[in-house]
């Protein structure tokens, strides 16, 4: 993906500091997007030699749709654009129906659990790669350097200088972090001897890949296909749901590790089909049929983070995976980074001089880091749910269903602009705005 071309948005008059940002993903360009839209000069530093966004489909809440248009309405109108909805009108608000995946004692292959549905708003999916197009599409060239892998930052005179792998520098004011769950920035600010700053195996891997929907609907029906579900077995789980406007079929078959250790260096995978069939020998022929349709699939570990201590230090602050990733149970990760974005950028904007970022850092971390974090540990025990290893729960359906029935409101009701204005309460208790 190639920089914009588009001209630098028209904004506030420019505030007397600059922000640096440690990568290019989601988080990283909403941030960026965010900081113009307050009149924040900014400049992102993307490792790559292009914007890029590994993995396929990502799903967003009403909670994330939400904190699109807060941060700048062009983010959700490009959302739209390439947004893939449930295809049955009546399955607009669901986010997945859950069924069993494998015959039990609480049910068959293929019978219905549950259907989880968020109250108010819409829920969507969309390829990773073509929503960064679009974010892409918001931030100006000028504003984005390439083959900038952040290897330290040191804090200097009225701000920080970076240090990147090819021995070039950078100085800003100040310095965010949105460099992903291997996060540099991390390591640097919370000290490498800190056992928190390193992401920790979760004991779950995946199996990911894409189906062309014509053969997911000939195999499935066309309810099964077109609209997202979740198929729950024990130590394992299957989800699909579809992107590119209906045209494919996202799938991710997540398994639990026996040993519960990754010892391999690289956390994403050839697949072994050998080794994905023996996973799910035990399993319905729903799920066998999907795993034996899947394009290109790979195998992905599953790491989170442990919950740091700050999510800033000085003039150094963390945004997204860099500061909270998680595992994809709750389908929430992305969209936190969205809230990330959407309170640091309006925070930053409330302040006029560069002496006061650190307070603005300081009230983004009071506010984000107790929910981001809740989520971090919710989203575990989600996998653990849907693996009928949950505590409590196991492979009771019953109990299964009344746990995912309340599990996904307090991310999606989130009231937002409460939040900003509880952040704006703690910034003005030091800072004159």
């Amino acid at each position: 993906m190639t920089v914009s071309t588009a001209p630098s948005p028209k904004s506030t008059a420019q505030k007397p500091f600059t922000i640096a940002i440690c990568g290019g993903g989601i988080g990283g360009l909403a941030l960026a997007i965010g900081l113009l839209h307050q009149g924040v000069p900014v400049h992102v530093y993307e490792a790559a030699h292009a914007f890029a966004e590994i993995g396929a489909g990502v799903g967003f809440g009403p909670n994330s749709i939400r904190a699109m248009s807060l941060i700048d309405p062009a983010i959700r109108k490009g959302f739209e654009k390439r947004a893939t909805h449930n295809a049955y009108p009546e399955k607009e608000r669901t986010f997945f129906d859950f069924r069993h995946g494998m015959d039990g004692p609480h049910g068959k292959a293929g019978a219905f659990i549950t259907e989880v549905k968020a109250k108010t708003g819409t829920l969507a999916t969309v390829h990773r790669a073509h929503f960064l197009d679009e974010l892409v599409k918001l931030v100006p060239g000028e504003c984005a350097s390439f083959g900038k892998r952040v290897e330290d930052v040191e804090e200097v005179e009225g701000g920080v200088r970076l240090t990147f792998h090819d021995g070039s520098t950078a100085e800003a004011s100040a310095v965010v972090g949105c460099d992903g769950i291997k996060s540099r920035v991390r390591r640097i600010l919370l000290g490498d001897e800190n056992r928190t700053a390193h992401a920790q195996f979760t004991g779950k891997y995946a199996y990911r890949g894409l189906i062309p929907m014509d053969k997911a609907v000939g195999a499935l029906g066309d309810e099964l296909a077109r609209n997202s579900q979740m198929y729950l077995g024990y130590h394992g789980h299957l989800l699909t749901f579809p992107i590119e406007k209906g045209e494919t079929m996202n799938v991710v078959a997540f398994k639990t590790k026996k040993d519960g250790k990754w010892e391999d260096e690289k956390w994403v995978l050839p697949m072994k089909q050998e080794d994905m069939n023996e996973d799910f020998k035990d399993w319905g022929a729903q799920v066998k049929s999907i795993l034996s349709l899947m394009e290109k699939p790979d195998l992905w570990a599953l790491f989170d983070a442990l919950p740091a201590p700050t999510y800033t230090h000085g003039r150094i602050c963390l945004l997204g995976d860099s500061a909270h990733a998680s595992t994809p149970h709750q389908g929430a990760g992305a969209g936190m980074a969205l809230e990330d974005a959407y309170i640091l950028s309006n925070l930053l904007g409330a302040i006029h001089q560069s002496s006061h970022i650190q307070s603005a850092f300081e009230a983004y971390d009071a506010i984000r880091r107790p929910r981001s974090q809740k989520l971090v540990t919710t989203s575990r025990e989600a996998g653990e749910i849907c693996d009928f290893e949950g505590v409590g729960t196991g492979d009771d359906g019953v109990a299964v269903k009344a746990e995912l029935d309340q599990r996904w409101e307090w991310i999606w009701q989130e009231d937002l602009p409460g939040e900003l204005e509880e952040a704006r309460k703690v910034l003005g208790a030091g800072v004159k705005l």
